[in-house]
């Protein structure tokens, strides 16, 4: 196995958490950092961490125990043992400079959450698309079935108030990031991968390396370990037969009739919420899966969840399905933020062409159901993914009645030479059906454009891995008259 990350070797061993001493987080607040800081503060672990602004997740920590501020300070570090980082901390930053000075143990956030599970039995959860939400049900479906996982998600469960929690039952749920290579550290005993497709690219530089590196993460299963893919998706679909063919044990899941677990007749309830599917199972005969959350792509999610609780760790399952049919959604995965006269807004953190096509066709299908339109406000999330997928962006788009393309959030990337989102509405302009699209402003004015084409019955979605978030708010606030915002 390879590390695949010129910054950290993820095929090496991983350090015993009573070897790491006082462990310093640096950007601590972001949502990967602070669940590998809770889980660490729950083992016991003295922690430390800085962040930029201020939060409620920040404080949150402190409560648990941590002694966090607010600044980047070389100061910060004394007295730690181990820094954690993740791949967006650069090598210049005053706190990583002290850390590597006074040979403080680094580790990628990763590596220090893989040093709270050596003593699990790790569920890792990959894929380009859905695995926040499939870590979340599986989380939930186990906790049903009385196991009492602990977990480490990329999002809030919502009904729990937290993405992350240690509980020492011995099963340990993560949601494993493909997009530097880390997923390689975690050595699980069931492995779920959703789909394996063409996103990362400016880390990975071609999906072959991509399909490498899945390769990879499947051949990290422990001995006697369960790899749970999805046959829908071409990639997916050919690491399984790749990684049976290593002598891995595999189970497939899908509507595609040859899945081990085929998904059969699926129905949406009359607003499009609810749906009802049957699953052919792999012992044979055939169960019933309810969820409360909508569209084809949350049934594909919860039947992979169902696999590897049930196939993978013995979970009784009727109090699977219980489970999955009570899960109540994931932090900013389709996530209903209010209604005004009869429009609700709705926010989703989807970022690559594949969660946007799924969650743009998840809410046309609901707001027509309801007889209304469906606008919708694009972030796109990085300049190289811009770049790269402009055209798959649009098309996912395409069923939108609105859209409005706020300008490129470029996270950890400085700006490209014409790289913006006009890459974007230009191919969706020339998309067959009848839509109005707009490009940049503020989020002041996107927010009054959104409510002013917006009617009772409508359905309005914010969307995009960035700051984006904060325009929902906006939104409600643009729906209600003479509300100050």
């Amino acid at each position: 196995m390879t590390s695949r990350n010129a910054r950290f070797d993820f095929s090496a061993e991983v350090p015993g958490l009573e070897t790491l001493g006082r462990v310093h987080f640096i950007a601590i607040g972001g949502s990967g950092m602070s669940a590998v800081a809770r889980v660490m503060l729950a083992r016991g672990v003295e922690v430390s961490g800085s962040d930029g602004r201020d939060s409620p997740v920040l404080e949150t920590l402190r409560e648990l125990g941590g002694r966090v501020v607010v600044g980047h300070d070389a100061a910060n570090v004394a007295g730690a043992d181990t820094v954690v980082i993740s791949s967006a901390i650069a090598e210049s930053n005053v706190e990583l400079a002290a850390a590597r000075e006074a040979g403080c143990l680094v580790l990628h956030r990763a590596q220090g959450l893989a040093a709270t599970m050596t003593d699990s039995r790790p569920a890792a959860v990959a894929g380009a698309n859905g695995k926040t939400t499939t870590t979340s049900m599986l989380t939930v479906a186990l906790q049903a079935a009385g196991l009492d996982p602990s977990f480490a998600s990329g999002g809030e469960l919502t009904g729990q108030g937290t993405n992350a929690a240690w509980t020492g039952s011995g099963i340990f749920v993560v949601e494993a990031d493909e997009s530097d290579g880390s997923f390689l550290v975690y050595r699980p005993e069931v492995a779920v991968v959703t789909n394996v497709q063409p996103d990362h690219l400016d880390f990975y530089g071609t999906f072959a390396e991509v399909e490498a590196a899945y390769a990879e993460f499947a051949g990290s299963l422990r001995s006697g370990g369960l790899l749970v893919a999805c046959a829908d998706d071409d990639g997916s679909r050919r690491l399984a037969t790749v990684a049976a063919g290593a002598g891995a044990r595999v189970l497939t899941y899908g509507f595609d009739e040859a899945a081990d677990l085929r998904l059969g007749e699926h129905r949406a309830d009359d607003e499009g919420i609810g749906t009802t599917t049957t699953l052919h199972v792999p012992t044979g005969g055939s169960v019933t899966m309810r969820l409360a959350t909508p569209g084809r792509h949350n049934a594909l999610n919860a039947a992979a969840a169902y696999l590897a609780a049930a196939d993978g760790f013995g979970a009784d399952p009727q109090l699977v399905l219980e489970g999955l049919a009570g899960f109540d959604g994931a932090r900013r995965r389709f996530e209903v933020r209010g209604e005004v006269g009869g429009v609700t807004v709705v926010d989703d953190y989807a970022h690559n062409p594949g969660k946007v096509a799924a969650v743009v066709a998840t809410a046309a299908d609901i707001a027509t159901r309801r007889g209304g339109r469906l606008h919708v406000a694009f972030q796109p999330h990085l300049y190289s993914r811009t770049r790269d997928f402009a055209e798959g962006f649009a098309a996912g788009l395409a069923p939108a009645d609105t859209v409005v393309l706020l300008d490129v959030y470029g996270a950890r990337e400085q700006p490209m030479e014409g790289i913006t989102s006009e890459l974007v509405a230009g191919p969706l302009r020339e998309l067959p059906g009848e839509r109005r699209v707009s490009v940049g402003g503020t989020f002041a004015e996107a927010a009054d454009a959104l409510a002013a084409a917006a009617t009772e019955g409508d359905l309005v979605l914010t969307v995009g891995a960035g700051d984006v978030t904060e325009l929902a708010s906006l939104v409600l606030a643009s729906l209600r008259p003479g509300e100050e915002r």
